[in-house]
């Protein structure tokens, strides 16, 4: 019986009941799959390979740039936005920080909305309440407050406040200026959840519930009231000072050397748990001594840096880009992209990111040089 040659892949007859086989790459096999692609489409589905490599890339991609919003010239149109709105008409008299590769998107990073928030003296900013968590860091200003729940905290410059999910807040301002503060929600992510709900109460202010400051009574010194349980959500207490974190990292400073990485770093926590004082987003108080400079570290968390004190260099990004900062200005370092810190004199930066979820989701990833 006479041998019987191989038949090339396209001269196979195609078995019964299956798909042929695709042609072979081409300027016609081209065609053919843009063709399919349009057809597909107007059947209300949209072949996977169209779009894989840029879902499944091989590392981070964000479209969030490196930047740095100087506060010393956005202060004046804040104060001139008080000329033209009202914190009752505006609800909240805010400028949303936009990031130049965010383009009319109103985030300051791929998952993190931030504003500058004031309040003038004998303002309220009335009580409401909404489905993302916020927090805020306070920049200037004496003898205002946030009340959340009907429980007041006065701030203070450097003093972290938090508001959890689904809390009714206001503010006010019984001191004689202005009062400005950085506001940093989860609200991108809420969006994408399709979760987000919010509420107006009744009046402009919620009622009392408990003395200022009490929750930091009660949760905030190693201790907790009797027979207490912990519900899901954020952390009971949500006024932390800064005099008290500043004064941390100052005896920790004399207690060793400082991590190559992080200098000096400490992150605000629920103190009845120990996890993240806010389930979604991190927040780190950090100081970096005069003349110190970090070593290269990068993370899949999106971070967003305000100065409470000092001067220095941020470079970020594998080519790297140099942001230089000085008291209250804020910048961004996106996902994946390496960062270094300099200092020019002692240092201490607040920064908050979207590690915490990731942490959750078991996402997160590091890589320290």
């Amino acid at each position: 019986m006479a041998a019987r040659g191989k038949q090339p892949p396209g001269d196979r007859p195609t078995p019964k009941g299956a798909a042929p086989q695709a042609a072979a790459e081409g300027p016609l096999h081209a065609q053919r799959l843009e063709r399919f692609g349009k057809r597909a489409r107007e059947s209300g589905v949209t072949p996977l390979w169209e779009f894989f490599k840029d879902w499944f890339a091989a590392a981070p991609r964000p479209a969030a740039t490196p930047y740095v919003w100087r506060y010393d010239d956005l202060r004046p149109l804040l104060l001139e936005a008080a000329t033209v709105i009202s914190a009752e008409q505006a609800e909240r008299r805010v400028l949303a920080l936009e990031n130049p590769g965010l383009t009319n998107r109103r985030l300051a990073t791929d998952s993190l909305y931030a504003g500058l928030q004031l309040i003038l003296p004998g303002e309220i900013a009335p009580s409401h309440r909404h489905s993302p968590a916020a927090l805020r860091f306070i920049i200037e200003g004496q003898g205002a407050y946030t009340s959340v729940e009907g429980e007041r905290a006065y701030m203070n410059p450097g003093d972290f406040i938090v508001t959890p999910s689904w809390s009714w807040h206001e503010h006010g301002n019984e001191g004689g200026g202005p009062t400005i503060w950085l506001d940093v929600l989860d609200v991108a992510l809420i969006r994408f959840l399709g979760a987000g709900f919010s509420e107006h109460y009744s009046s402009s202010r919620y009622p009392e519930r408990a003395p200022p400051e009490d929750s930091r009574y009660r949760f905030g010194r190693n201790m907790r009231p009797a027979g207490y349980r912990r519900t899901p959500g954020a952390s009971p207490v949500f006024s932390y000072p800064y005099s008290e974190a500043r004064g941390v990292l100052e005896r920790l400073r004399s207690n060793g050397p400082p991590d190559p990485h992080d200098a000096l770093k400490m992150e605000y926590a629920d103190p009845t748990t120990g996890t993240a004082a806010i389930p979604t987003i991190s927040t780190f108080l950090q100081l970096v001594p005069a003349g110190f400079r970090t070593q290269p570290a990068r993370s899949t968390a999106a971070a967003l840096y305000i100065v409470a004190e000092g001067r220095g260099t941020a470079r970020v990004g594998d080519d790297p880009t140099d942001l230089d900062f000085g008291p209250r200005d804020i910048f961004v370092v996106p996902s994946w992209q390496p960062l270094v810190l300099e200092a020019e004199s002692d240092l201490v930066l607040f920064s908050a990111s979207d590690e915490a979820v990731q942490r959750t989701l078991n996402v997160w990833r590091e890589q320290r040089d």
